[in-house]
């Protein structure tokens, strides 16, 4: 740092570790999460830039308190919840990450912690208690029903979700909870289990200001309870803001304050920026952040600021004005020198850029008398013994005026303090690494070493809950298969009536294989409305067992035989139609099998393609490209024998080669006169099917059905390494 800013570098640093009055919670030091970014260069040419998403953000929350994040709008807030919450690729993120004293990670992280994302991700058709009611299932294991119901009837009057006990979650189509009572329902379902640590992104985000301050409410008694909470939030309400307790502020990635929220006017007097009469000081301030943003200087002397109490410059008054930036084309040029510059292959470093907050009209009753006024700061005797000063050093502390805020424990005092700040303040601190240690041993390891098995139930015990669940989403929203049984129905009969009698002739042997190839297609193009069904349901999936709710093979499992039984019904009323009406030959046993596998190997090739694709857009279209794919080489248009060796592997890929061979094989596999050719020739069904190259002495036909099983296993083998590999909300 140059003497541009203040004067020089400190010269003496005196070791602190942390708050003695710490009681515990969850503490971070030195994050770091830097990802790769497309910059238009000043030639015009698209060049690759690093960007710091979060830069060296060191702190810590407290045990029973709550923690805010908050910032312009890209600051970093999601992305710094993220990375406390195990949610960042292992790998990308750098830094430590500590529960209790004790180094955590993202495993560790998520089996002691809830996540409650923005979006409420629950079941529309299953009640609130029922929704608790399965959440408690999955979350706390073996114990008796009995207590898991009394834990969810007490969560029920603790959110106070009691009048909406017996109502319906709901969705954009079908009416249900409030917004508020949903979000409530969202963050009951994660914490059913007691977790030490909650996150909440957003929680307050579409909501009015009552239900907002009623979540929030909630929140605040979860976490005197003795969770420690993280929220990000944005423009807090005065009646919320009363509710937090620790603030992080951020811009670009750094740190730019922290500590509470009544010692904000005080960090801005020591910024030497004197707060307006009835302004906000945290909106205040984060105009301030902005301001320097879009300045020359940019909000790196502002982090400087808060690591080593090196005052900033004083912007121009043109700089000063808001109202000049915003209304200005572009902002003013930055300086270039404000942040060391790494220089390789692709670029140098950068810090994300932030988004204008526009001039909103303030939540805030700026008459009204924070309480905080009144409090007294955390410990400041415990600071001095941390500080480890010696008695002539503390006594000066002792004779200031002002109280000692919440600052973080990894930092060593700057002697190079700015005039009239007399006292510590989380500004007033660098980080010293070597304060930030992880015992070996001791009370705190033993706890986190001693967490129980990572799921709370066995594998068939999950299966079982997630049967149930499916089996009443499925009664409460028939459409999806009540559509297609109508479909097959329908079709049935319209096949029925379109193929009866056939002649025996060359022409009728035409017409009985059209039927058949017209089957095997309407089986696999029924299945396709599975596709949005799935996509929807994957989001609750991630958010489930993103804190190890239940496994990913027992999800696959329960799905596979959820629908077992639907899918014979379906089967068993086209067969029932046609078979009878057409009389056809063969086993009708043989008929109803294939039909069946058929339906369970297009519903498990369905389900795999949903869980790969990102909407239910191209979700459609690659069902619909393979399934054309698979109609054209299945032997119909051009015999297996005669297409080009360069795509025969196409035909034994196709998943309709083998129930259209296995349905011709049932029909003409015997020596029973079928028509006649032009010169008189009599036809037989095994000549039907050497002309096709399908009959084989030692290819019975129920190998069809085994390899229509295999395709069907396979896909679900697809459908789970997606699920248990890629399916994760986390950054890369």
């Amino acid at each position: 740092m140059s003497n541009h800013y203040n004067g020089g570098t400190p010269d003496m640093v005196i070791d602190i570790s942390k708050p003695m009055n710490f009681t515990g919670g969850l503490e971070f030091m030195n994050l770091t999460y830097t990802v790769m970014k497309k910059q238009k260069s000043e030639e015009g040419k698209w060049v690759k830039q690093e960007a710091d998403l979060l830069n060296k953000i060191t702190g810590y929350a407290r045990k029973g308190c709550i923690t805010a994040v908050m910032g312009p709008s890209g600051a970093g807030k999601s992305t710094l919840l993220d990375g406390l919450a195990g949610r960042i690729a292992s790998g990308s993120l750098k830094g430590k990450v500590s529960m209790d004293g004790m180094e955590m990670n993202p495993s560790l992280i998520k089996r002691t912690s809830a996540y409650i994302m923005q979006e409420d991700r629950l079941f529309p058709m299953l009640t609130v208690y029922e929704t608790l009611m399965f959440a408690a299932d999955f979350r706390l294991g073996s114990i008796p029903k009995a207590e898991k119901r009394q834990r969810v009837e007490e969560l029920i009057e603790q959110l106070g979700l009691s009048t909406a006990r017996n109502t319906y979650i709901g969705d954009e189509g079908r009416r249900g909870v409030s917004g508020g009572e949903r979000r409530r329902v969202s963050i009951g379902v994660d914490i059913i289990h007691g977790p030490s640590l909650l996150f909440l992104d957003e929680p307050t985000s579409g909501l009015d200001s009552t239900s907002a301050q009623s979540v929030v409410e909630k929140v605040h008694n979860i976490a005197r309870a003795g969770s420690t909470v993280i929220l990000t939030i944005h423009q807090p309400s005065h009646r919320i803001l009363l509710l937090l307790d620790h603030l992080i502020i951020l811009a670009r990635g750094q740190l730019m304050y922290q500590g509470p929220p009544k010692d904000v006017g005080l960090h801005l007097g020591r910024l030497g920026r004197k707060l307006p009469k009835g302004e906000n000081p945290i909106e205040f301030l984060i105009d301030v952040i902005q301001k320097y943003d879009q300045s020359e200087y940019g909000v790196d002397v502002l982090a400087e600021f808060v690591l080593t109490g090196m005052k900033p410059p004083q912007l121009s008054d043109d700089e000063m004005s808001f109202s000049t930036i915003l209304a200005s084309p572009t902002p003013p040029p930055r300086r270039k020198n404000n942040q060391p510059e790494k220089q390789n292959s692709s670029g140098k470093r950068l810090h994300l850029q932030t988004v204008g907050r526009s001039d909103q009209e303030k939540d805030f009753d700026h008459s009204v008398r924070s309480p905080w006024n009144n409090s007294k700061s955390w410990s400041q005797s415990g600071i001095m013994q941390a500080v480890g000063l010696t008695p002539t050093r503390q006594r000066s502390f002792q004779r200031t005026p002002h109280p000692v805020s919440a600052s973080p424990g990894y930092y060593t005092y700057s002697s190079d303090i700015v005039a009239g700040t007399p006292t510590p303040h989380s500004s007033d601190y660098t980080v010293n690494e070597d304060d930030y240690l992880t015992p070996t041993s001791g009370p705190n390891v033993a706890r986190y070493n001693h967490l129980g098995p990572k799921f709370a139930n066995s594998f068939f015990e999950e299966t079982w809950v997630l049967i149930r669940r499916n089996f009443i989403n499925i009664r409460r929203t028939p459409e999806l298969f009540l559509s297609r049984l109508m479909v097959l129905a329908i079709m049935g009969f319209m096949m029925a009536t379109l193929f009866v009698n056939p002649h025996k002739s060359m022409q009728g042997i035409t017409n009985r294989l059209s039927f058949f190839i017209f089957t095997i297609s309407l089986f696999f193009f029924s299945s396709n409305d599975a596709v949005p069904a799935f996509i929807q349901e994957r989001f609750i999936f991630v958010r489930e067992t993103s804190h190890n709710a239940y496994r990913a093979s027992s999800y696959t499992i329960s799905g596979v035989i959820t629908y077992l039984p639907f899918l014979l019904l379906q089967a068993a009323v086209y067969a029932g139609i046609t078979w009878f009406a057409l009389k056809l030959e063969g086993p009708f046993v043989y008929y109803l099998a294939i039909l069946y596998v058929s339906l369970l190997t297009t519903n498990s090739f369905v389900v795999f393609v949903s869980s790969v694709v990102p909407n239910y857009i191209l979700g459609y279209a690659a069902v619909i490209a393979f399934t054309a794919l698979f109609f054209l080489f299945c032997g119909y248009f051009v015999n297996s024998h005669d297409i080009p060796k360069c795509w025969r592997w196409m035909n034994k890929v196709s998943t309709m080669t083998y129930p259209y061979e296995g349905l011709l094989m049932n029909e003409y596999q015997r020596e029973e006169v079928f028509g006649q050719t032009l010169i008189g020739t009599n036809v037989t069904g095994i000549d039907i099917l050497q002309s096709l190259h399908i009959y084989h002495e030692r290819d019975p036909k129920w190998d069809k059905i085994y390899m229509m099983l295999g395709w069907a296993v396979f896909y679900r083998i697809l459908f789970y390494i997606i699920l248990r590999f890629a399916s994760k909300n986390q950054r890369t």
